[in-house]
């Protein structure tokens, strides 16, 4: 095993199981035999997802499974009364705080035959076979463009799109940062009376060690509602899809991007909960953690996590919508300006070879430095098929770190978005009251940015940039 997977196994907690959640929804009936005929032909062709993790003494290894059974992994489930959003919410919530059996393949499906006119699937992975770029790919490639096709995609099929060459030049400088990481982690007495690291990484010198020293000498996120001690349980809810052309409508008016909008109502969404709940926000900014793919996406087929990290500001404390859009829009192009996500991602590959003492420590540290996980994945912007049912809406939910309790998925499919939250139970029993929010709040940006100037209507056509 990668030295980056295994570290992705080793975060695993009680409170944080390290497992990617995912949801479907069909139009359509599935049954169970189309469903496993998919998996054993697409999914299966991945040799990964026949192994299991073996760890010893010597180091953590990927085994075929001499006893696998196809039928252990994918389920038949049914919700229980009206078996309707709040019942499917509810079943996820459970499995996303189911631990996978560590006996087997670290992977699950549970099909759901009737859920609103159609069916629902539930799928668990864990973090340790692939990053979320890579599993979305995967899952991708056991659908078809049409019910029924006459060829079938083949496997190296990428429906996500990305600029290969800043990907490239991304992982250019990996290799140092590993190899930094590493003279870092042998001095770990250091890392354990210092978390801060600023008296190692100061003999370093160089552009890397001012990076790597900036990444974990940021503050702890303030202590807020959203922060607290973890129980087992989680709790998971999603919006209504929001149209795609609306996000771009706003990102075209404010000269931002459609994730910086998403993240802006994200922050907004917060914002009025924690302020329901007694906060005190004036100034207050909380962090979270973004993921950075790390290689071309043709690779994705090849599993694995490849993939750093970023910490982007939220500005919770911001009551103005168009405030808080721009200061997201800064901190993301500062971020991008940065090489935040290789440092993280080097500092990773030296903490699946540290000890267990360091380990633990690392990942307390960089969890007490962000509130929230925030993934957004561009996927395909045309109706996909699995089993010969049109997939109607999909989300999913990557896991959080340490003492982090909260995560924030947009997924983008069909000319929609799908934005999606889990919760730890503890921290936040009700994630439908933030679920609520974002909609009204992305709602005030495209009033906002579809006025003139912010006082009339504006006229026909494609929305202004606005300089406030």
């Amino acid at each position: 095993m990668s030295r980056v997977d295994q570290a992705w196994l080793r975060m695993e907690r009680p409170t944080n199981l390290m497992m990617i959640t995912g949801v479907m929804m069909f139009e359509t009936p599935v049954t169970l035999p189309g469903l496993q005929k998919v998996i054993h032909e697409r999914f299966m062709a991945y040799p990964r997802f026949r192994q299991k993790v073996v760890e010893t003494a010597t180091g953590t290894f990927w085994q075929e499974d001499a006893d696998f059974d196809l039928d252990h992994h994918v389920r038949l489930s049914a919700l229980p009364g009206k078996a309707d959003k709040a019942a499917l919410e509810r079943f996820v919530s459970q499995m996303a705080s189911t631990p996978l059996d560590k006996s087997k393949p670290l992977w699950q499906f549970d099909l759901i035959e009737k859920y609103g006119g159609g069916s629902a699937l539930v799928t668990r992975i864990h973090h340790c076979y692939a990053d979320g770029i890579a599993l979305v790919q995967v899952l991708l490639s056991m659908t078809d463009a049409e019910a029924r096709p006459r060829k079938r995609e083949p496997l190296s099929k990428t429906w996500l799109k990305e600029d290969g060459r800043a990907v490239r030049a991304r992982m250019g400088v990996i290799d140092r940062y590993m190899k930094l990481g590493e003279d870092l982690l042998g001095k770990s007495m250091d890392f354990y009376r210092d978390p801060t690291l600023a008296g190692v990484v100061a003999k370093e010198g160089g552009e890397i060690a001012r990076e790597l020293a900036l990444a974990l000498s940021l503050s702890d996120d303030p202590e807020t509602v959203l922060r607290g001690r973890l129980g087992v349980s989680k709790r998971v809810a999603w919006a209504p899809p929001l149209p795609l052309e609306e996000v771009k409508a706003i990102s075209r008016a404010f000269d931002a991007t459609v994730n910086d909008v998403l993240m802006a109502s994200m922050a907004g969404a917060l914002r009025s909960y924690m302020l329901e709940r007694g906060e005190s926000l004036d100034g207050v900014s909380i962090r979270a953690t973004v993921p950075v793919n790390l290689r071309p996406l043709e690779h994705a087929k090849k599993l694995g996590n490849h993939f750093g990290l970023v910490f982007l500001d939220l500005p919770v404390g911001e009551h103005h919508p168009v405030s808080r859009l721009l200061r997201v829009v800064e901190s993301m192009k500062q971020l991008k300006q940065s090489r935040q996500a290789v440092v993280v991602y080097g500092l990773l590959a030296a903490l699946g070879m540290a000890p267990p003492m360091v380990q633990n420590l690392a990942f307390e540290v960089f969890s007490r430095k962000a509130t929230t996980v925030a993934t957004n994945v561009p996927g395909p912007q045309m109706p996909l098929y699995l089993a010969g049912a049109k997939i109607a809406e999909q989300m999913f939910w990557v896991p959080q770190t340490g003492s982090i309790g909260l995560g924030v998925s947009i997924l983008s499919y069909n000319g929609k978005v799908h934005f999606g939250l889990i919760a730890d139970a503890k921290l936040m029993p009700d994630p439908d009251a933030v679920i609520r929010r974002f909609i009204p709040e992305f709602e005030k940006l495209l009033y906002i940015a579809l006025m003139d100037d912010w006082g009339e209507p504006a006229k026909a056509g494609p929305p202004r940039r606005i300089n406030p």
